[in-house]
């Protein structure tokens, strides 16, 4: 007796990495069919682990997404599982309700897509009955839980829930079909397959609930390394395995510059951290950093002034490491305490007084950068806009940082240019 499946969610299939591309022109075209690398390598990890059932838990492509070139490749690539008798499972998420493509997918022999209803699938794999149960949205919010669309469990059948959600909620994603993983626990099943969340989570329980997280993470706030979930059913019970299928991986680098005391200091740090992350073994065949320069150094203002100028050297160094890419710099470094703190000494006193203390207690410019950041935020997609606190505290803060950042920013590109 043995089950053996797949579990995937959040393909985003065409989800555009338009920055990381113009900021790396060579890098354009892997980057571009990324999300489609990592949908072709998870039907060819279906084929070669002999699995029973892919499980796609929603949001194949992103909303916005209008090219119907889109479901005619996930219904080849859904085509070659089929012909090999792997039945796919589908249901569909918020991305998925308010794309215009979504209609376009004509399902392959072999796919079951789930519609808004509640539906159960059944078969025999390996001499184990097994229940699969889905819903998918029908609208692109759903602000109640759908759990009680769930039918029973089929008694005396491995049973698999698939379902679209925020859990109780995540930072960086909007709240969709909220539940609780005690009500999923309870509800009777043996595994929910879910998807919305892009950082895996795996919880165990009377039930095993996994969100995979992202297949191919699309930028940097979707570092580290990137999987799909392998299950196996048998008579010693469920095996759970992680497997990456990205091609691509962002990760942040810490990089520390206490010891700088020149450029060539900096310089030769950052080629170093860059290498040790370089020679690290990784499944994916690009890596693309963001290096977080930090550490007391008197190189402070001038890498807070020429900033672009390291950011050159880092890729630089990056251009002679196979598969490794810089996706930009961010300077966290400090003067050390006593020195001169940018570099500004002979600039006037007045000019020194308005950077430095006036423009931090200016309510109307305070009032001016929040603005603008709320702006900033809510054109951003939903599980990016976090990225100045989840809070009305940690907002304000983040807000007095960036104003901070900036005068020191203008400070040093005011300074004398002293070392060049």
């Amino acid at each position: 007796m043995s089950f053996r499946f797949l579990h995937t969610a959040d393909l985003h299939l065409d989800s555009p990495l338009v920055a990381l591309a113009l900021r790396d022109p060579a890098l354009a075209e892997s980057v571009g069919i990324a999300t489609r690398t990592a949908l072709t390598r998870i039907v060819d990890l279906c084929l070669a682990e002999k699995v029973d059932a892919l499980l796609i838990a929603g949001d194949l492509w992103d909303g916005r997404q209008t090219s119907a070139k889109t479901p005619g490749f996930l219904k080849q690539e859904l085509a070659r599982l089929g012909e090999a008798g792997v039945r796919s499972f589908v249901i569909r998420g918020n991305h998925d309700a308010m794309s215009r493509v979504t209609r376009e997918l004509d399902p392959p022999p072999g796919t079951t897509i789930f519609d808004s209803r509640p539906r159960t699938e059944r078969f025999e794999a390996g001499g184990l009955a097994v229940a699969i149960h889905g819903v998918s949205f029908a609208e692109p919010s759903a602000p109640g839980s759908l759990l009680p669309l769930y039918p029973a469990a089929d008694s005396g059948a491995f049973n698999i829930g698939m379902m679209h959600t925020s859990l109780n909620g995540s930072a960086g994603h909007d709240i969709y079909a909220p539940c609780s993983l005690a009500d999923l626990d309870a509800h009777g099943y043996d595994y929910w397959a879910l998807g919305h969340i892009h950082r895996r989570m795996e919880h165990r329980g009377r039930a095993a609930v996994v969100m995979p997280g992202v297949p191919q993470g699309r930028d940097i706030g979707e570092s580290g390394p990137a999987s799909v979930t392998l299950g196996v059913v048998d008579e010693t019970g469920l095996r759970l395995e992680q497997r990456s299928v990205a091609s691509l991986r962002f990760d942040r680098l810490a990089v520390d510059l206490a010891g700088a005391v020149d450029w060539g200091d900096a310089v030769a740090a950052l080629d170093r951290a860059l290498r040790d992350a370089a020679s690290l073994p990784r499944p994916e065949e690009h890596l693309v950093l963001r290096p977080r320069l930090t550490g007391n150094t008197p190189l402070a203002w001038r890498i807070a002034r020429d900033l672009d100028r390291l950011t050159d050297e880092a890729r630089a160094s990056a251009s002679g490491m196979a598969g490794l890419w810089i996706d930009r710099l961010e300077n966290a470094t400090a003067q050390p305490s006593g020195a001169d703190a940018d570099g500004a000494g002979n600039l006037p006193d007045e000019l020194l007084r308005i950077l430095r203390e006036d423009l931090a207690d200016d309510p109307a410019l305070s009032n001016l950068v929040s603005d603008t950041a709320r702006d900033l935020l809510r054109d951003l997609p939903p599980e990016l806009r976090d990225l100045l606190g989840d809070s009305d505290a940690a907002f304000a803060t983040a807000c007095a940082d960036l104003l901070r950042q900036g005068s020191d920013t203008i400070l040093a590109r005011l300074a004398p240019m002293g070392e060049a």
